[in-house]
């Protein structure tokens, strides 16, 4: 495999990259670094959530790409549907070797191709193409899944959910900040600008990582085929992963459900809003963003379940909540898609928190693992709410949407209220 050949490059497995003078002499023990600086923890929530900002630019630009490119719909709605696939893919297949190689050399590398997708994306001459490049923005931004594992590792054992909390703060606020200025760029520039402008970004966060992070040494020598053999070991050996990865994927279909449909719906009657309008909901992320570093700080003190539970039940009566449009005026129904919004948002990501300080604490030695085991089933249900919004808005409207998101986030709560022995 390429990807991993590159990853190897010159040196040995548990080689250093050969840039080390310009790199923090501290590496990464498996127990945690107490004297991680602010400075470095500012880096890691910086390198999560640019990266992850890609993955979200297209969703309020669909109305506006659909006009340019002449596609329906049903195709343009394949665009988000193909990144989250491709990061669910990556996450599978890719961020396993961060157990494996220094993450750091991991890293660098996908931050590299990951800029060369989105410059592809802003020159391309049709929706074929873009089509392709969707899935290869999806497949290399899983560098944010090589970063949330590496901050858990660099953590101090009693703070790791505090610390994941704010790297986590960094991702949300990336995921905010996409929607909210991919509008902007979009309406006033057009949306190939927004592209070429993401894969600038996202070559000023790799040369800040290629001075700044620590290198990390590897905790496994399993081969590429035994650690992707591992995944299913670890999903049978241990039934807390199994429980928050099926949650956090049910979560994921209702929320992946409305973002990838509100430009649409916000574009038609009677509301006849721009992408600049669909973006400014994702401000509605600020209330995950802001609670992240909170629920890993309650996590970290009454145990991670409790926040799971507070947040998915947040999530199913945020959803609900919808279903008093019809009778809105349509001021009054984009005030309560805010505020439904601020709640869903904050009910999801809380609980993603949660699960990450529950999974990490299962076994230091396969954090890249178990991370990937969580997130590919999460960005599956992404992917299945992505595609089924699109199709059950164009087939029903949108309180079959709202009705999809909240049956979704229900059996996510019904998972998180089961016995253990019920798993």
């Amino acid at each position: 495999m390429s990807f991993i050949r590159a990853i190897h490059g010159t040196a040995g497995a548990g080689a250093m990259p050969t840039t080390a003078a310009s790199v923090p002499a501290a590496s990464s023990l498996p127990g945690g670094d107490a004297r991680m600086s602010r400075g470095l923890r500012l880096l890691l929530a910086a390198s999560a959530g640019v990266p992850v900002a890609a993955l979200y630019y297209s969703q309020p630009m669909l109305g506006v790409m659909g006009a340019t490119l002449g596609a329906s719909e049903t195709a343009v709605g394949l665009l988000p549907t193909l990144t989250l696939l491709g990061y669910a893919l990556g996450i599978l297949l890719l961020t396993p070797l961060g157990d494996r190689f220094d993450r750091r050399r991991i890293i660098l590398l996908k931050v590299a191709l990951l800029s060369v997708a989105l410059l592809l994306g802003g020159l391309s001459p049709g929706l074929g193409l873009l089509l392709a490049v969707s899935f290869a923005v999806g497949l290399t931004a899983t560098v944010a899944q090589d970063i949330v594992p590496a901050a858990a590792t660099l953590a101090p054992e009693r703070e790791r959910g505090g610390v994941v909390g704010t790297v986590m703060t960094g991702l949300l606020l990336g995921i905010l900040l996409s929607r909210v200025v991919s509008g902007v760029v979009s309406e006033h520039f057009g949306w190939r600008a927004m592209y070429l402008m993401a894969a600038g970004s996202v070559a000023l966060v790799g040369l800040a990582v290629w001075r700044g992070l620590p290198r990390f040494r590897p905790t496994s020598t399993l081969s590429y085929g035994a650690l992707l053999a591992s995944l299913a070991g670890l999903w049978r050996e241990h039934g807390a992963l199994r429980r928050a990865a099926l949650a956090q994927g049910l979560l994921s279909v209702g929320f992946s459900a409305f973002w990838s449909t509100l430009a649409v719906m916000l574009h038609a009657a009677p509301f006849h809003l721009g992408s600049a309008a669909a973006g400014a909901f994702g401000l509605a992320g600020a209330a995950g963003a802001l609670g992240a570093p909170v629920a890993g700080r309650v996590a970290d003190r009454f145990g991670p379940s409790v926040v799971t539970r507070l947040g998915a039940g947040l999530a199913v009566v945020s959803f609900a909540a919808m279903f008093a449009s019809p009778g809105l005026e349509p001021r009054a129904q984009l005030w309560l898609l805010g505020a439904s919004a601020i709640g869903f948002d904050l009910g999801v990501q809380v609980t993603l928190v949660a699960h990450q300080t529950l999974v990490f604490g299962i076994d230091p030695g396969a954090r890249s693992r178990l991370n990937a085991v969580l997130f590919v089933v999460m960005f599956s249900g992404m992917a299945v709410g992505a595609a089924s919004g699109s199709f059950v808005l164009a087939r029903w409207g949108w309180m079959a949407v709202t009705a999809l998101a909240t049956t979704s986030s229900l059996m996510a709560l019904a998972v998180r209220m089961l016995p253990a022995r019920q798993r």
